[in-house]
């Protein structure tokens, strides 16, 4: 007998570098390994980059890929993103409502609209529709600035908000603060669980070493202490703080400050790199999933930063890489938040507050200056944190018997 089909639908999907992407590949994957069939509508180009071209149809680990033309457009605009939200959105229900043995829906907040193409689908297929919320809009949009919270297209929002929350037959949230807000909204409590995204490096390699990191060689980071941040550099999460810090610590010879990944906060970061020439910070592209072991553990301390007013909006899912190859974090963020319930309540690394740049002058230099052995005592605990908490083998089983409840 014909397996029964898993609707996925998410405008970012592998190989694009965006985290939310390799998740959902993640969880297609564990799927298709349970028998289903899985079918995935993504978008044909880039979400970060829309110049780069994806293959049309493509099979991967038992998926299958089905990338849609016009579906993205980059990320320039608030405008920009919602015309190719709404284009993929079109597409996405046209082509659900004809899926073969369709048996339930995944769908994410990629674009922050696509629960409505998975409502519209139901509508006609009557099948459960699964809601994996990765961030929390209009909230992220209203809390930057970009639109007024009394706004209609806030208003909207919070309505599309709602009707997924009380249609969707399992929601995940990503930790306990984004769970919260979701309850502000609407009382599901009943049918939401809470699990954590895992880390896209292989978590049972071993950490490469810095004499023998291919990516450090590249880079010319021996003998450099280097702090680094990976990942999407958002407004939302801003790292002034730590780069003021890095430019009153110019003259520190043994520090390098590493950005690395794609994002609006990309800008601020070039800016001072045209206006200064700092040449103890950097700013390079996303490094492939194939060589993102490498990179990141080329850092000594991976900086993680938390928006004062994201708690709970968004999650910083780098903190998950950077402590399952063993490095400490430095939080640029508030307390509490799901970086230190796991940084501080575990050992695993330090804390400064957002706009506090003296204190993190201050603690970069003390961090420099710990003893190694420490250092890599705090990596060996972050990793075991990960082994124990976060892992990919305990977590992605546990989302995919969230996925199956209802579908058969």
């Amino acid at each position: 007998m014909p397996s029964k089909t898993l609707l996925i639908l998410s405008q970012v999907y592998v190989p694009d570098p965006a985290s939310v992407g390799q998740h959902m590949h993640d969880a297609a994957a564990e799927m298709a390994r349970r028998g289903y069939t899985v079918r995935v509508l993504t978008s044909a180009r880039g979400y970060e980059d829309p110049g780069r071209k994806y293959l049309r149809r493509q099979e991967l680990d038992g998926v299958q890929i089905r990338r849609l033309p016009l579906s993205s457009f980059g990320k320039a605009s608030v405008a920009v993103r919602l015309v190719g939200g709404t284009f993929f959105l079109v597409q996405a229900m046209v082509r659900g409502l004809f899926t073969p043995r369709l048996a339930g829906i995944l769908v994410s907040t990629s674009p922050p609209m696509c629960s409505v193409a998975a409502l519209f689908i139901r509508m006609f297929r009557r099948v459960p529709v699964k809601y994996w919320a990765m961030d929390i809009n209009p909230d992220q949009m209203i809390l930057m600035g970009r639109v007024h919270s009394r706004s209609f297209a806030s208003r909207m929002f919070d309505v599309l908000n709602r009707l997924i929350l009380r249609g969707a037959d399992q929601i995940i949230a990503l930790d306990r603060y984004m769970a919260e807000r979701l309850y502000d909204k609407c009382d599901v409590r009943r049918k939401t669980t809470i699990i954590a995204p895992w880390p896209h490096v292989i978590e049972n390699e071993p950490p490469v070493e810095h004499a023998d990191n291919p990516f450090r060689k590249q880079h010319g980071l021996n003998g450099k202490f280097v702090i680094m941040y990976s990942g999407n550099i958002s407004p939302a999460h801003p790292v002034t703080t730590i780069i003021d810090a890095a430019m009153k610590l110019r003259d520190d010879p043994r520090l390098m400050f590493l950005f690395i990944g794609g994002g609006l906060g990309r800008h601020e970061i070039q800016k001072v790199i045209d206006d200064h020439a700092p040449p103890h910070i950097r700013l390079l592209p996303y490094e492939p999933l194939g060589r993102l072991r490498f990179s990141l553990s080329a850092a000594d301390v991976h900086l993680v930063s938390v928006g004062d007013n994201m708690v709970g909006v968004v999650h910083p899912c780098k903190v998950y890489g950077a402590m399952a190859v063993g490095r400490p974090i430095l939080l640029l963020g508030p307390e509490p938040c799901h970086v230190s319930d796991i940084v501080l309540a575990e050992g695993v690394g330090w804390r400064v507050p957002r706009g506090d740049v003296d204190l993190a002058v201050a603690l970069i230099d003390q961090i420099a200056s710990t003893d190694p052995d420490e250092l890599r005592r705090m990596g060996r605990s972050a990793r075991e944190v990960v082994a124990r908490q976060f892992s990919k083998a305990r977590l992605c089983p546990m989302f995919g018997d969230v996925l199956g409840k209802g579908m058969g």
